[in-house]
C-alpha cells in the first residue's frame, strides 16, 4: 500500500503522523511511504532521516495526497486540505467530528474512509490511540494552569503547592479518566489540594485507593460542582464521551461563583469542551478572560511537546497502520473489532453512532 505522511498545518502543530521507525516498519513489509518535505522537522526528524528509513520525500501536500492510498495524520484535515482528499482514500487521524459540523460534512462529501484515532476502542472500553495524547494533555494541563495562575497573566498570583505556612491552591478536576488521572498526579505531586469528580463510582473507588492523601474524590453532580467552584483556583475539564460532544458541566452563569483570577483549562475542547464558555484557542494566543476567569482552551495541547508526543503516538498507532496496509481497511476492520469502532465516515455515510447523534443523523 502507498502510505502518505503529510505536514501538519494547524497553527503551532509540531507533531507528525509517523516517526522514521514507523516508516521503516512499513517499508520492510513492502509498502511505499511518502513523507511531505519538512513534515518531521518540528518533531526533530529531518527529510534525510526519513529517506534513510526508506521514505520518498514528496515536494508538496498536493503531490503527497495524489500518491497515497492511506493518509496517516495527527490532526483533523483543515479546510485547505479537504479538496486534496479523494473518494476511497483512507484517512487515519484524530478527527473529533462531534466538534465540527463543517469538517463532518466535508468528509461526507469526500467519500473517503475516515478512521478516527479517538474512537478506536478495545473490549474493555479503553481508547488505545487516545490514551498517549491524553496522558500528555493531562500532565500539561497542570503545567499550563499553574503558569497562568501567575499574576502577570491575570491569575490570582498563587503557587500551586503553596509554601510552609501558606496553604496550597485548590484544584478541581472534572472527569476521572486518563486526562483527569494524569492531571491529578501532577497537581498532587506539586502539593496542591485536589478534588476529582466523576459519575463512575467504581472509578472513584479506584482513584481513592491509588491517589495520595491530598487527592479526594467526589461524585459529580451540578450541585456539587457549583458548591465547589467558590474555593477553586484551577479547574481542569477532563470529560470524554466516546466520539460524542462533551457535556457542558460548568455553565456561563456558574463562572460568577469563581474568584477573579481563577484559571480554567478545558482539555475537552477537542470534543466541544465541558465548560460552556470554552472556545478553541491556539498556542499563539492560548488564553482569554471571561467573567474575570482565565480560560486556556488550546485544541492541540500535545503539539507543543512533539518530541514526546510523536513518539508516543506512533508506538500506539503503528500496529493498526500495519494491519490496514497489509490487509486493506475492510479486512483489517473485520478482523480487529477495536479498529472497526474507529470507522466514523465511509463512502459518504456516518457509521459512528456518537457522531451521528451529535448531528441528529441516523448511523
Amino acid at each position: 500500500m502507498r502510505v502518505g505522511i503529510p505536514k501538519e498545518i494547524k497553527i503551532q502543530e509540531f507533531r507528525v503522523g509517523m516517526t522514521p521507525e514507523g516508516v521503516d516498519a512499513l517499508v520492510r513489509l513492502g509498502h511505499q511511504v511518502f513523507v511531505e518535505t519538512s513534515a518531521g522537522l518540528g518533531s526533530g526528524f529531518s527529510d534525510e532521516i526519513y529517506r534513510r528509513a526508506g521514505a520518498t520525500i514528496s515536494p508538496s501536500a498536493n503531490a503527497l495526497y495524489a500518491s497515497a492510498e492511506m493518509i496517516v495524520k495527527v490532526k483533523e484535515p483543515l479546510a485547505t486540505e479537504y479538496a486534496l482528499i479523494s473518494a476511497g482514500q483512507i484517512v487515519f487521524t484524530y478527527f473529533h467530528f462531534a466538534a465540527s459540523r463543517i469538517l463532518t460534512h466535508a468528509m461526507i462529501a469526500s467519500h473517503a474512509v475516515c478512521i478516527a484515532y479517538e474512537t478506536v476502542e478495545l473490549s474493555d472500553g479503553s481508547l488505545p490511540l487516545l490514551v498517549p495524547m491524553s496522558e500528555v494533555a493531562g500532565r500539561m494541563s497542570i503545567d499550563m494552569g499553574s503558569y497562568y495562575l501567575g499574576k502577570p497573566f491575570g491569575g490570582k498570583g498563587k503557587v500551586l503547592g503553596g509554601v510552609p505556612g501558606v496553604k496550597p491552591a485548590e484544584v478541581l478536576i472534572l472527569g476521572g479518566g486518563v486526562v483527569g488521572t494524569q492531571a491529578a498526579k501532577m497537581a498532587a505531586g506539586l502539593g496542591a489540594r485536589v478534588t476529582i469528580m466523576d459519575t463512575n463510582l467504581s472509578r472513584l473507588r479506584y482513584l481513592s485507593d491509588m491517589m495520595p492523601p491530598n487527592v479526594v474524590t467526589q461524585f459529580s453532580t451540578s450541585f456539587a460542582i457549583r458548591e465547589k467552584l467558590p474555593s477553586v483556583d484551577l479547574l481542569i475539564g477532563a470529560v470524554l464521551l466516546h466520539g460524542a460532544k462533551a457535556p457542558q458541566l460548568v455553565l456561563r452563569d456558574d463562572l460568577s461563583l469563581m474568584e477573579p483570577g481563577s484559571v480554567i483549562v478545558d482539555v475537552a475542547v477537542d470534543q466541544g469542551g465541558c465548560i460552556e464558555t470554552c472556545r478553541p484557542t491556539t498556542h499563539d494566543n492560548p488564553v482569554y478572560l471571561e467573567q474575570n476567569v482565565l480560560h486556556y482552551c488550546v485544541a492541540n495541547m500535545p503539539g507543543a511537546v512533539p518530541q514526546t508526543s510523536t513518539r508516543a503516538l506512533t508506538q500506539s498507532t503503528l500496529p493498526y497502520v500495519l494491519a490496514i496496509a497489509n490487509k486493506g481497511w475492510e479486512t483489517a476492520c473485520a478482523e480487529i473489532p477495536a479498529l472497526a469502532k474507529g470507522l466514523n465516515i465511509v463512502g459518504g455515510k456516518i457509521l459512528h453512532q456518537g457522531v451521528a447523534e451529535s448531528y441528529s443523523i441516523n448511523a
